[in-house]
């Protein structure tokens, strides 16, 4: 086998997550969509535009990122 500095790729399989929301919180997301297709020229459905709004949260939430350390040292 070569040795090569590029680890292993993970795993990038979607994994697809259904759930409900509140009507007042889909207004907010198509408001949103909206807005974003305003800002940019490039309309995205919600569906596309909630797993990065996600991840964005996720990396700015500093409180979760030390809880989540704590987490990973226990493993």
């Amino acid at each position: 086998m070569a040795d090569l500095k590029l680890p292993r790729l993970p795993d990038r399989t979607p994994v697809k997550l259904t759930i409900s929301i509140a009507p007042e919180l889909h207004l907010a997301l198509a408001d949103y969509a909206a807005i974003y297709q305003q800002a940019y020229g490039d309309e995205q459905a919600i569906a596309d535009l909630v797993p990065h709004m996600l991840a964005a949260f996720l990396a700015s939430d500093r409180g979760f990122a030390k809880a989540r350390d704590g987490l990973e040292r226990r493993k």
